[in-house]
């Protein structure tokens, strides 16, 4: 008998289950294609299709074809049964829902939109171990956001003036130390030398500001010398590993969360190479989906955008967030990250848009202060101290002399 046809993942009736996995996309046919045809086809390659004619047996084929069951303009649903899944392997999933599909010449251009996760799928993940309790867990930022900074620049510094970069952000009121993407393990400023020097400057201003701080060390790296940087991380008392998520691998997220979960470590995650996915509104796959795996791997923190504030591509924040604080069948939330081109004179706005249960994170924002690193940490911090007394930044900055040198140099402006 004939197999499957194309025909057969086209189901405009259908009503998805709830153990379906339910995906959102955005399709542009191919010119010789309606948009029916290259619906069905994206659900048939994403499932248990193929392009030819087969030959089997009703008795030999389990259903695990995908439906498309929604089409509104150029807005296409397709619905997953759960039993396509391996339990607990987003890079198999990810397999499925944007694999192939992404390269199909049925279509010029499809974008993943959303996701939507039934509890079947989610409940083989482990999801973050802290999420927005590093605050007052971990560290001492009570009500207020969490407040980090990556020395700059980014690369190049030695160890020595990285832990003197550091040292001088924490005693002016940031919590976390954090590396940037590209920092790892280099003759420059070698991982663990870094790390142990780092650690040893956080319990010296622990003592003296009374305060707990710590550390985001850059775990990035082969995975399974990964593992042993996060058993390092460990050893040397950190609370915190960060890892670039999308550079690394999903596989190697997994990883390092099992490993991060013996160690009591939070992670951070660095979105970088997001934008390769996500940065064209027409193709690939967008960061509120980037963010819904991210959440399901088990990261605590990820960096999801200034709401238009930063130097990076505005994008759905406030929904993105949403999603990672929302109740998801038990899993703990994600602290969201707010980064790029912050600085003290849009830290109101920033919480206005976003509220205050996230991480803001200033680079250029602090080291560039006219007056160097601590008070550019201390003016971030009195930023916030305003916003959360509704106090205007400019009647706060009278009577703080960092804040009002922070405001003189940059205003209110956004940079580029």
């Amino acid at each position: 008998m004939t197999g499957i046809e194309y025909d057969d993942f086209l189901d405009l009736e259908y009503e998805p289950a709830e153990t379906d996995l339910v995906c959102a996309f955005r399709i542009d046919p191919a010119a010789d294609m309606t948009m029916d045809e290259a619906a069905s086809r994206v659900a048939s390659e994403s499932s248990n299709g193929t392009w030819a004619a087969l030959h089997v047996d009703e008795d030999e084929l389990t259903d695990l074809g995908a439906v498309a069951c929604e089409i509104d303009g150029d807005a296409v649903t397709v619905a997953y049964p759960d039993a396509l899944f391996e339990p607990g392997s987003m890079p198999q999933i990810l397999s499925c829902i944007a694999g192939n599909i992404m390269g199909m010449k049925a279509v010029d251009t499809i974008r993943l939109e959303d996701c939507h996760w039934p509890e079947s799928i989610v409940s083989g993940f482990p999801g973050p171990q802290f999420g927005p309790s590093v605050a007052h867990e971990k560290l001492d930022a009570g009500d207020r956001p969490v407040l980090a900074t990556v020395p700059k620049p980014k690369v190049g510094l030695s160890t020595d003036a990285h832990v003197r970069v550091g040292e001088e952000a924490w005693r002016g009121g940031v919590d976390l130390l954090k590396d940037d993407e590209n920092l790892t393990d280099q003759d420059f400023n070698p991982f663990e030398d870094r790390l142990a020097d780092s650690l040893a400057a956080r319990d010296r201003v622990e003592d003296d500001v009374g305060e707990r701080k710590d550390y985001l060390v850059n775990v990035t790296g082969e995975t399974n010398e990964m593992l042993e940087r996060v058993d390092l991380v460990a050893e040397h008392g950190g609370g915190f590993v960060m890892v670039d998520v999308i550079t690394c691998g999903w596989s190697a997220v997994q990883s390092v969360r099992d490993r991060a979960e013996k160690h009591d470590l939070a992670i951070h995650a660095h979105r970088a190479m997001h934008a390769a996915f996500d940065r064209l509104p027409h193709h690939g796959v967008s960061m509120r989906v980037l963010a819904q795996i991210s959440r399901l791997c088990g990261v605590d923190h990820i960096h999801t955008g200034t709401a238009g504030l930063g130097k990076l591509e505005n994008e759905d924040t406030p929904g993105i967030n949403e999603w990672l604080t929302a109740e998801l069948y038990g899993l703990e939330p994600v602290l969201p990250v707010a980064s790029g081109g912050l600085h003290p004179g849009v830290v109101d706005q920033l919480l206005e848009a976003l509220g205050t249960d996230i991480i803001v994170q200033a680079g250029g924002g602090i080291h560039g202060h006219p007056d160097g690193t601590h008070a550019g940490a201390k003016a971030l911090r009195q930023s916030v101290e305003a916003s959360m007394a509704d106090v205007s930044l400019e009647a706060y900055a009278d009577d703080h002399e960092e804040l009002a040198t922070a405001l003189e140099k940059w205003g209110a402006e956004t940079p580029r």
